[in-house]
């Protein structure tokens, strides 16, 4: 890695970090592969650890001795860029990244057939479009072991840069991949072809609690999860072998799919 001390936000070699839309990092600059931005100490670390792919980082002078056990790491070719800290406190959200920033390439995308190979327990994404609760079921599938995450189409990218900042990083450690399509049909149809139980967790007046002994006991089982507002599609929920739902009290029906993923993925987990 090599140190260069910029001095302003205006410096061309810094749009990466400060003028770029998600949707150009993904796209414009490397169609195959793109860019995410990696936040926070904590991140860069990890994401150095499982074997990203370093293309520039941006910090203050004084993050760099935090970062002298990473940063030798890196190859020669990586630029570290400095700037004083009256420039970067202006780059939008740079406060709430504790620290540096790091863009690195896109890893390619692993089909869904290949992650959910010899997993027992897979999360299903449905549909979840804030990345907050991506990150968030991300973070609470790492920690409570679930092997494997199948996102719809319409789920929220897991590099976007609040995603992964929101997950600590865990997005890049769970196995993921987007469903095949037309969903849910072909997502259905690749489970129970893999030997899995499938299980949508819903309101519904069949449903069973999420204690059931069957899914507790069940080799392989993949939990399904919908989005925000509506939740699950009824066509996912008439097509999985079992509905489930977490008891509640005091009236309340529901929670917010992250925090129902955390219950049940401790529940279904252990």
């Amino acid at each position: 890695m090599s140190v260069i001390r910029a001095t302003s936000l205006d410096d061309p070699r810094l749009d990466l970090f400060c003028r770029l839309t998600e949707r150009q990092l993904r796209n414009a600059l490397e169609p195959e592969k793109g860019i995410y931005i990696a936040e926070s100490l904590k991140v860069i670390r990890l994401a150095v650890a499982v074997g990203a792919e370093p293309l520039a980082l941006l910090m203050e002078d004084k993050w760099l001795a935090r970062l002298d056990d990473v940063l030798p790491l890196l190859d020669d070719s990586v630029p570290v860029y400095v700037l004083p800290h009256e420039q970067i406190e202006h780059i939008t959200g740079y406060n709430v990244t504790r620290g540096a920033l790091m863009a690195c390439r896109r890893p390619a995308l692993a089909q869904a057939h290949e992650v959910i190979a010899g997993a027992r327990r897979v999360a299903v994404l449905e549909d979840v479009c804030d990345p907050t609760n991506v990150g968030a079921a991300f973070r609470s599938a790492a920690a409570l072991g679930v092997d494997a995450l199948l996102l719809t189409p319409a789920t929220a990218d897991p590099l976007v840069r609040r995603a992964l900042r929101v997950s600590m990083g865990t997005v890049l450690q769970v196995p993921w991949a987007r469903t095949p399509a037309p969903w849910p049909s072909a997502g259905l149809e690749l489970l129970r072809a893999q030997g899995f139980t499938t299980a949508a967790l819903a309101l519904s007046d069949d449903a069973v609690t999420i204690d059931d002994p069957r899914l507790r006991e069940a080799d392989k089982l993949a939990l399904f999860l919908g989005t925000e507002g509506d939740g699950l599609a009824r066509e996912t929920i008439t097509g999985c072998d079992f509905v489930a739902t977490i008891p509640m009290m005091r009236g309340v029906d529901s929670l917010n799919v992250a925090a129902a993923s955390a219950v049940a993925f401790w529940e279904l987990c252990r």
